[in-house]
């Protein structure tokens, strides 16, 4: 099926002389609805893989580019912390410099910074890992204390996220379990007692509403079958042109797609625009039920599809959640990290001299916050 036959709206026609009724102007709203959200969760999945792919192209060897030049500037301050022109002041900047880039870079795959790291960190980077995760295994417990109520207990060893993960994800299944089960004794006992008339009768047309928007779906989905089944078709093209076709009834109906079903329909020519303008109202209302419920589900696919958006650019629950907005944000991304390998190109040469390394260490300051990062580009 083409792009525009997939993404086609089907709808009842105007008719200037008799109004649309009520289920009718439903049905119309709701097949509109689908259309646009289907053309939409197109066009935002062809633009997260064509952004992956600016990414891996465009980007990745940027941000490669530019470690290696950091690297490049932790073995230059290594150099320059043996000069006899630095002062004490100017060393302990020079190491602060040294082992905040390079445990950053060493965890990116520049193993070979660990030495020089070492050389200026009495624990080692082993050690500071350590540290790290444990800082990270606190923090979490104490975000799952707060979101979650859970209790921890103090003879199991969570001693890094991982295994705090774990533990986590298993206290949360074992509560999920007890508030399923609660759930179903609930209901039971609600289902023991006694019912009216008023709630079997309420109960009875649920069920009786529930089988015909079943039977609703399954009428379209058995008029293609009848018609497309291959099995006793003679000619062997055309045996392989109904099993595709079959394929995509089958795919649509166990999606209850009803759109689709309604596409293959048209499609097919198994009805046209007039057999649409003359659905009764009381069939029209079980369509309209089962494409309100896609309308909804496609509504939910399209909220993870934005947020998929939203973390590739970066931005979290403010980042972009349109195709144009990726393409800006990794555009963006580009020109900032390309003017920051020009910069440090730029640093690189100049900072050679101990002289002006000398004078651009006097306006550097170590961060109070030691987890915020150096200054400017390294």
């Amino acid at each position: 099926m083409s792009k525009q036959l997939e993404q086609q709206v089907v709808r009842i026609a105007t008719n200037t002389a008799v109004p649309l009724s009520k289920q009718q102007k439903a049905f119309n709203r709701y097949t509109k609805r689908i259309a646009e959200q289907e053309k939409l969760i197109a066009e935002l999945r062809a633009a997260i893989d064509k952004g992956r792919q600016r990414i891996q192209a465009d980007l990745l060897p940027l941000r490669k580019q530019f470690d290696q030049l950091r690297a490049d500037m932790v073995r230059l301050f290594d150099r320059m912390n043996t000069h006899h022109m630095f002062t004490k002041p100017e060393r302990k900047k020079l190491t602060y410099l040294i082992t905040d880039i390079s445990y950053e870079l060493i965890q990116k795959g520049h193993e070979d910074l660990t030495e020089i790291h070492d050389r200026y960190d009495e624990g080692g980077f082993e050690a500071a890992m350590a540290e790290a995760e444990e800082q990270d295994a606190a923090s979490m417990r104490i975000m799952a204390e707060m979101m979650f109520g859970i209790q921890f207990d103090p003879a199991v060893d969570l001693s890094d996220p991982e295994k705090l993960r774990e533990y986590i994800g298993e206290q949360l299944h074992q509560r999920a379990e007890v508030d399923a089960q609660r759930q179903q004794e609930a209901e039971a006992k609600r289902a023991s007692k006694p019912k009216t008339e008023k709630q079997q009768a309420r109960e009875a047309k649920k069920q009786a509403e529930a089988l015909n928007v079943t039977k609703a779906v399954r009428a379209l989905y058995m008029d293609l079958v009848k018609a497309f089944h291959p099995d006793r078709e003679p000619d062997e093209a055309e045996k392989s042109r109904k099993t595709g076709i079959i394929q995509r009834v089958t795919e649509a109906y166990e999606k209850s797609d009803l759109m689709g079903l309604f596409r293959l329909q048209l499609e097919f020519e198994r009805i046209d625009q007039a057999h649409l303008e003359k659905l009764a109202d009381n069939q029209l209302l079980y369509y309209n039920k089962i494409l309100k419920q896609q309308a909804d589900e496609l509504d939910a696919q399209l909220f993870q599809i934005q947020n998929e958006l939203r973390a590739i650019t970066g931005g979290g629950m403010f980042g972009f959640s349109t195709a144009v907005g990726l393409d800006y944000a990794i555009n963006n991304d580009v020109k900032a990290i390309k003017a920051d390998i020009k910069t440090l190109k730029s640093d690189l040469k100049s900072l050679t001299d101990p002289s002006i390394m000398k004078a651009w260490l006097k306006t550097f300051r170590i961060p109070k916050d030691t987890g915020s990062g150096p200054m400017g580009v390294f």
